[in-house]
């Protein structure tokens, strides 16, 4: 057990005194009442009530201890634990540009991605998995972690709504994507390092072109898996009307597949037509036959805060001896 605050403990110094003037009043006090002998007393039993007299005493001092353990807050013990599980390590790289709202694929292309790659995360509970979006502009969303429900949590918040409220521009930045990836993987130790590249597009926009990003793949050992999202020919795209209404269009599918072949055969991947969910599962069953690392975990848990029983006790103690002081060991004066 651990203290959150252990300099409350020092209260226990006047505590001590207390019991010291206690001990010192208790020798030298004198009678209330004074008799000429105490000879006709001589051969009554002693009360029980005598061998109680300090117990409030005993109770007082008992319940201001235990207040102060209360305020030295008390917590359950919990170490950090270092141990080693097999994983690989894996940065996810996302398009969040408009057109990922088309409905070739149900509910919508990103939802339909969020869908599918939730289920690969919980199957791989030993791997480092973080989040890259991409548009216009790239961000990391969540660097590698092994802490699964919070990364899941920030994925199910992923949305078009950055883009369609002017926060980061709209396009495709499939270089800057990738490029941001690498820079959460390439310090890494273990020996399978991968980036799953989704996008429905081609790349217009962004300061590094996505070719250079598989080179620099390469050099750090990083495997790009690309994933072209979308149908064959067009697709319904939703589009909201002045009256507040939806309509559909249909609009052309345009994905660079040439460029996307050409990242995944630098940087030693593989690319994938997605044009349903079904197809996008095959992506992470490669992964699945990638050659695993040992990886260092930390494990930890919260610290609970255990003072509820000691103010308990400390309270039963406080009222034990006020009854005890009021009743059967009152005294006169």
């Amino acid at each position: 057990m651990t203290f959150a605050n252990p300099g409350y403990f020092l209260l226990i110094l006047p505590v001590v005194g207390y019991i010291v003037w206690y001990l010192l009043r208790n020798d030298r006090s004198e009678p209330d009442m004074q008799v000429s002998t105490t000879s006709m007393y001589a051969s009554l039993p002693p009360s029980p009530l005598t061998w109680l007299r300090h117990l409030p005493f005993v109770l007082r001092v008992a319940g201001l201890v235990l207040l102060i353990v209360v305020l030295a807050r008390p917590q359950s013990t919990h170490s950090w634990q270092r141990s080693e599980v097999e994983g690989i390590d894996i940065m996810m790289a996302v398009d969040i540009s408009t057109s990922m709202l088309a409905e070739d694929l149900k509910p919508n292309r990103l939802e339909a991605a969020k869908q599918v790659a939730a289920d690969f995360i919980n199957g791989r509970p030993n791997d480092n998995i973080g989040l890259t979006i991409f548009a216009g502009q790239s961000f990391t969303q969540s660097p590698l972690t092994t802490d699964h429900a919070v990364l899941l949590n920030i994925f199910n918040n992923v949305s078009c709504d950055m883009v369609q409220k002017g926060t980061i521009m709209d396009g495709t930045a499939i270089g800057d994507g990738i490029a941001n990836a690498v820079t959460r993987l390439k310090d890494s130790k273990a020996k399978s390092k991968v980036i799953i590249l989704l996008t429905d597009g081609s790349n217009n926009r962004g300061v590094i072109s996505p070719l250079t990003a598989a080179e620099i793949a390469k050099t750090f050992g990083i495997r790009v898996y690309t994933i072209g999202v979308g149908t064959n020919g067009t697709a319904p795209y939703p589009f909201q009307t002045y009256a507040g209404t939806t309509i559909y269009q249909n609009v052309p599918v345009e994905i660079d597949e040439n460029t996307l072949q050409q990242i995944a055969q630098t940087a030693d991947g593989q690319y994938y037509r997605a044009t349903s969910n079904s197809k996008l599962k095959e992506v992470y069953e490669e992964i699945d036959k990638l050659e695993k690392a040992k990886l260092n975990v930390k494990d930890f848990s919260r610290k609970n805060e255990e003072f509820v029983p000691f103010a308990l006790a400390a309270a039963l103690c406080i009222l034990l001896e006020l009854l005890l002081r009021l009743t059967i060991l009152r005294r006169i004066p």
